[in-house]
Formats: C-alpha cells, structure tokens, sequence
C-alpha cells in the first residue's frame, strides 16, 4: 500500500472512532475529510479491504460505521442440519453466538458473515438454552463456496439438488444442462456439481448450473468422487510441477553426499501401516555406556530436492498436506518424490536430516545433535510385524534392537504422562476397499506398543527440534494447541457427571488425567473423550511457540513428516538456516500467513477423511441390509433418551440409535434420573454401560444416521414365526 493509502486508511479509522462521529456513506465521507478524484478511488478500494476485514461494517443505505458501535459481529457461520446456527466470532475469548434458523438469511455454512447482536433490553428473552446472546446475519461478506455437491432429484416441474452436506440445509433449483454442456445429461439420482448463482432471497431456495456429472450415486468410486469435489481436494498436478519433478534423479548419486554424514552401516529401520508407500521416518535406537540411550531420528530430507519457490514448492504450499481416503491418497508431492526418491525405502541410499538425542536412564535428554546425513533403511516394518516381534523376547539383531527402542519409548511415555500429558489416543477404524471400491472390509486398529514406539520417539524430535529453533530466534512455523476455555471445561464436566463419575475442578490438569485414567476401558470412554476433544481447542499451526496443552509441552514443531505436511518442509528448511548459519528470507507475516492456510487445509483434510470413511461405513451396513445378513455386533449403551438408546459398536467405532419402539418384548418407561429404561413388565433394565448384541436395522447415508435393534429380539421373533 502506497503512503498515501496509508494516510487514507488511518483518517478513516479516526474519523469513525470520533464520538460525535454519525454514519456517513463513501460520497459523504469523502467530502468530510475532503479527498479529491484520485483519492476518493483509493478511498473505496480501501472501505472494500476494511470490511472484508470486518474492521468496519456497512449498514443500512450502505452507511459505515465501528461493528461495536452498532453491536455488530463479524465471524464463520456454522450451520446445524435443522436450520439454526453459530457464529464464530473473530474475536479471541469471544464465546459463539446463536442465530435462529430464521435469522440466518441468505447465508450458508462456513460463511463469513457481519451479525447483529440483539438490543440489550430484549436479551432476557433473547439467550437460547445455553445462556449465549442471538444476533441475526445482516450482511455476507464471503460465501465459503463457489460449489456444492448433492443429488439430482425431479418434481412435476422442475429439476432440483439435494445436498450431500447436511448443513447446507437448502435444495438447489437447476435446470437440466444441455449435452453442450455436458457430454452425458444427468438423470434422477446423479451426482452433480452445481455451481451456485448469486442468492439474494431467503423466500425462494437458491439456484445453480450443474457443471459436472459424476455418475449415480449407487456407482463404484462416486462416492469417494463426491467428497474430493465437495472439498475441492485436487487430483491432478499442473504440468509444470510435473515437469519439475521428472527431472530429479530417482536415485542418489555420489556429488549428492558432499557435506552429509554417512550412515549407511547403521542398523536403522522404518515402521508404518501395512498399506503404506510413503516412509519418511527411521529410527534408531542404541544403549549406551551409561545405561542410558541414544536415539536418531532419520526424516526424509525433502527440501533437498524441493526449492523455495519452485513450482513444487509452490503446489505443495497450496496443497498443504496430503489427504487419506479410503480407496486412494492425494499426495502433497507428486509420486516420484513421495513414494520415490523421498521415501525411506528398505536396502536404498537415501538422503535424510536427522536428530541425534543423548538420554540418561532417567529419560532425561541430556545433550542433542542436527545433521544432514545418508541413511540406507535396514528394514521396512509393519506396526503389526513388529508388535509380534515386541511380544516375543529378543532373539536376533533385528528383535533386540526394537526391545532397545520400546525400553526407552515406554519410559518416555511415562515421563510424559507424569508431566501432565493427556491420554487422548483413540483407536481407529481402517477401511479396507477393493481396486473397484467395492469390497469393503473394516478393521480395528489400536494404539498398542509399536505405535506408541514411533510416536515418543517422533514426539522427542519434534520437541527437541522447536527447542533449538526457538532458543536460535529462527522464524519458523510451531504447531500450538492453547489452554481451553474454563467455561467449556465446565460444561463438559457437567457432561462428564451425567455418567455418575466424581469429578473435580477440570482446569486443574491433574484432575483432568484423573477423570482421563477412570474412563479408560469402559463402554462410555470413546464418547467422553470426543466430547472432551470439542471442549478442548483446536490445535494448529502459528508462528510463535504458544505451547502444546494436550501434550503438556512448552515448545513442540512437526518435522518428522515432510513428505505429507507443508508444515515439517518449512521447519526443515529453518532447520537448516542454524546448521548453516544463513540469514532467514522469509519474514513474520509470510510465516503467520503460511501458519493460517496450512491450519486451514488440514481442517478441510481432516473433515474429508472422517467423512469419507464415516460415508464407507454406512455403505458397509447398508450392503448388510441389501444382501438380508446383518452380522450380530457386541455394543455399548453410551447414552439413555426418552426415545431410546444411544449405542456405539466398539469393533467399527460406530454409534447408532436403538429406538424405544423396536424393543417388542415389553413396554419400556423412561427414567430420567436414573438415566434409564425400564420395561413395564418384565421390568428389563437399559443403563448407560450396559453391554449389547445388536445388528443393523436401517440406514439414512444422507442423515449419515444408523439404527439399530437387539439380536435377542429378533431371535425371539424368529421362534414366534
């Protein structure tokens, strides 16, 4: 911005702060602080950045003023699927505020939008059942998308979109494009992609053009479709990154080495899933002289072949990160760098920066060491090959190095507990699919001890590289996860007290490990922890160490996964800066604008991948349903309604509806203090924990909802018939 722009936007700022200031238009205020023809350009060019900035508001007859002058809000709108919503505001501390679904306007989900608070004398009435103040959406200042993916659906007159994002709680009036348009014309119960046309009316449902058909929804791989384009995730790499990356050797050659340690004769191995093809992490762990350890961690060195600014760099940067789903990957490097040249392959030279780190007996670092060096991986382990191996006692090289390795993980874990790290590791559910997308298969996966071996060690390295960046002053990206708000503490323990646990002050991190260590193995603990997760902040990525709450540590970075995180790239590249004394190119606002779109992308990644494989989970019980051969699943009561029970499938991490008019043995009382159903008369008890066998009874895949209903009863309906 030039000086005068400058000068502009400060006048502008003054004047709206006067107190005598009265609500001036962009003609009036140009004549009040009496700008000529040029500068009254400038002068709309800067109210456009003000309020997109949501420093400044525009109000009736296009009137500026200070939001907080005319008790207006500027935030994200989150919409739930029964029409009413939250706003987000942008002010640090600030808690959301709600917003009936008659107040939301013209304004769909993740929206940002200007909100005005309600007056101050109807606030009594006007709180919502939590106690948060309403406002109501006056003004969007930016739709969240362009696009939307749903369902073609037809009445007697017109063509209509339902969209798969229950939150976006509006159909889509389109009109059938012509075969100019689209090589095939969709038909009923396609996947579309419409683009939506400007929505000026909450009285009529918005329009758009449908731009893309995917293929009907029952297809093969259209459902994995449908979520890459609702996330806009891209599939395919420009040709010039594509370009850049066929010119990198896909081995490494002797002039590559100068400069690097050579650690080629070590006895260093990687462990990851099965199905993985990307290793950009090694270890290895050796006892030393001293009864303590030594411990390297070997990441693949990515920035020696991925410049700043590169046409690699640059789509990498966008990209963000990788995104998992079920049937594929989405890469942040194109292939011949992410499960090429990159990958810490077993039996190759590869390059690597590692992070050397001394620890006594005690599990105390005692002195720590950076290197660019050359690793050749001794072995390529599964998480599952090597908890066979941990359960077994040492017998080979290969055994007893491992032993060595989980000796001083263990003990590190317990460290860190003692520390004040929370337990919140949850098992998963891997989706398993055919090369078609069909076959499904579901599949358990715990956090046992050969995750937890990779994990402290990735944790040690992680936090002893944003040590050293930070003591070195060096810019660089911390990944931060702040402390929650007390008031949501209290709400969650209040949710906590439901299942009749004792619990205490939660902002005391003892207390919380406390209730944390109770919950463990009990048919309630996936459901208090997931409650807990949204109670607690999110984690993200910022430019200066703010700590990490959840792991209790005050300085904590990601290096140990460049190939599939922008993030660990950027802290390698700063890694490198101190080893070699370089002065840093990139300054504080690129870092905390990098910080912000890769915090952004991750959340988009993370809601496509939970999504995808929450979608293929339905998909697996309603085949269950098609085929007539429900399988029985072992489930726990997590919840007690007056319309039935709440239950989760522990085997799939599933949680559905029993419904009160599905149980036929009985006619069942709710007991709302007890938290409870009680059947009239064979007086059959249904309480939070109690253990289930059940199968699936219905599906809505666009509810993303299951029922499900009791195998004793259906057994005994089987004998009636």
């Amino acid at each position: 911005m030039t000086q005068d722009g400058r000068k502009i936007r400060e006048k502008i700022r003054a004047l709206l702060a006067r107190k005598d200031y009265r609500p001036l238009d962009k003609t009036d205020m140009a004549h009040k602080l009496g700008l000529t023809g040029g500068e009254r350009v400038t002068l709309r060019k800067i109210l456009r950045e003000l309020e997109r900035s949501g420093e400044i508001a525009r109000i009736r007859k296009n009137r500026y003023v200070l939001p907080a002058e005319a008790d207006l809000v500027t935030g994200k709108l989150s919409i739930h699927q029964a029409g009413y919503g939250f706003l987000t505001t942008e002010t640090p501390g600030e808690p959301d505020i709600f917003i009936a679904a008659e107040n939301t306007g013209t304004a769909m989900h993740g929206d940002r939008v200007v909100a005005r608070i309600t007056p101050d004398e109807a606030y009594a009435r006007a709180k919502d059942r939590r106690g948060r103040r309403e406002s109501r959406v006056i003004r969007i200042l930016e739709r969240a998308r362009a696009t939307i993916v749903g369902t073609l659906q037809d009445s007697r007159n017109f063509y209509y979109v339902v969209p798969d994002d229950p939150r976006l709680v509006h159909n889509v009036y389109v009109q059938l494009p012509t075969r100019a348009n689209l090589p095939k014309a969709p038909g009923r119960g396609d996947k579309v992609v419409v683009r939506l046309e400007p929505w000026e009316s909450r009285h009529v449902n918005p329009e758009g053009e449908i731009i893309e058909l995917l293929g009907p929804a029952s297809a093969p791989g259209v459902d994995m479709l449908s979520i890459i384009r609702k996330y806009d995730l891209p599939t395919e790499f420009p040709p010039a990154v594509v370009d850049e990356a066929n010119r990198i050797p896909e081995t490494v050659n002797v002039r590559m080495l100068d400069g690097r340690e050579d650690l080629r004769e070590k006895f260093i191995v990687t462990i990851d899933p099965d199905d993985a093809r990307d290793f950009d992490d090694a270890i290895q762990v050796d006892k030393t002289d001293n009864q303590g350890w030594r411990l390297g961690v070997h990441i693949a060195d990515v920035s020696a072949y991925v410049s700043p600014d590169s046409a690699l760099d640059r789509e990498a940067r966008r990209r963000g990160n990788s995104v998992y789903l079920p049937d594929r990957v989405i890469p942040m490097l194109p292939e011949r760098l992410s499960n090429g040249v990159c990958s810490l392959k077993p039996g190759v030279d590869r390059l690597t920066h590692s992070v050397f780190i001394q620890f006594d007996k005690r599990g105390y670092a005692k002195s720590v060491r950076f290197a660019k060096t050359v690793i050749r991986s001794a072995h390529r382990l599964t998480y599952k090959q090597a908890y066979s191996i941990l359960q077994s006692a040492p017998r080979e090289r290969l055994s007893e190095h491992l032993h060595v390795a989980w000796a001083l993980a263990s003990l590190l874990r317990r460290r860190r507990f003692e520390h004040g790290s929370l337990d919140l590791d949850f098992p998963e559910v891997k989706v398993h699919v055919d090369a078609n997308g069909e076959r499904l298969k579901l599949e358990r996966v715990e956090n046992d001890e050969s995750h937890q071996l990779i994990e402290e060690c990735m944790l040690a390295a992680n936090e002893t590289v944003a040590h050293e960046l930070k003591k070195r002053a060096i810019p660089t990206i911390y990944r931060v996860h702040e402390n929650p708000d007390p008031e949501k503490l209290a709400e969650y323990r209040e949710f906590a007290l439901s299942f009749n646990y004792k619990v205490g002050d939660l902002t005391h991190r003892a207390e919380l490990q406390r209730l944390l260590a109770s919950i463990r193995g009990k048919p309630e603990e996936q459901a208090l922890k997931i409650a807990l997760l949204k109670s607690l902040k999110r984690a993200r990525y910022f430019p200066q160490p703010l700590g990490h709450y959840g792991l209790a540590k005050n300085n904590y970075a990601h290096f140990t996964s460049p190939i599939r995180r922008y993030a660990d790239l950027v802290v390698h590249r700063a890694l490198a800066e101190r080893d070699e004394k370089r002065r840093s190119r990139t300054d504080m606002s690129q870092i905390a604008s990098m910080a912000e779109h890769i915090s952004t992308t991750e959340r988009v990644a993370a809601e496509a991948e939970i999504e995808a494989v929450r979608m293929k989970k339905l998909e697996f019980f309603q085949r269950q349903l098609d085929e007539r051969n429900p399988q029985v699943f072992r489930a726990a009561i997590i919840d007690v309604r007056n319309y039935g029970m709440v239950v989760e499938l522990p085997d799939v991490l599933m949680t559905g509806l029993i419904h009160v008019s599905s149980l036929t043995d009985d006619f069942y009382v709710f007991e709302p203090v007890q938290r409870r159903l009680i059947g009239r008369r064979f007086r059959r008890r249904f309480a939070i924990g109690d253990e289930l066998r059940v199968f699936v009874a219905r599906v809505d895949r666009f509810k993303r909802q299951i029922d499900f209903a009791l195998a004793d009863q259906q057994k005994k309906r089987a004998r009636a018939r």
